[in-house]
């Protein structure tokens, strides 16, 4: 799965929270979060308001929750565990741990395994 495919794969599962997601879409998604991100706050800076950071943040949100729920559920995990992120530093790491595992090979009860 290439950059374009996983940012396209996630905007067209925009709120879906069921399935799996493999490490590329969920690594290439976090990327684009990350330059969207950084081109909303050089705009923002730009123009002396912080409009577009929290538009983008907003707009990213369900997309971005709906595929690290489903990254979780291909390691096999419930979508709950996105919750421990709520831990300071902690919860981050355990998440990027997560978040890194392979997932499961073949089907598991999630669904069966996404296509790499």
């Amino acid at each position: 799965m290439n950059f374009n495919q996983a940012v396209t794969t996630a905007f067209s599962k925009y709120a879906v929270f069921t399935g799996r997601a493999s490490r590329p879409e969920f690594w290439w998604f976090a990327l684009f979060n990350v330059m969207v991100a950084i081109a909303a706050t050089i705009v923002d800076a730009i123009i002396g308001i912080e409009l577009f950071s929290i538009a983008s943040g907003l707009a990213l949100l369900l997309p971005g929750l709906g595929v690290a729920v489903r990254r979780l559920h291909d390691t096999d995990r419930t979508g709950w565990w996105v919750l421990i992120g709520l831990v300071p530093i902690i919860g981050l790491v355990v998440l990027i741990i997560f978040y890194a595992t392979p997932g499961t090979p073949g089907d598991n009860e999630y669904g069966p395994a996404p296509a790499a």
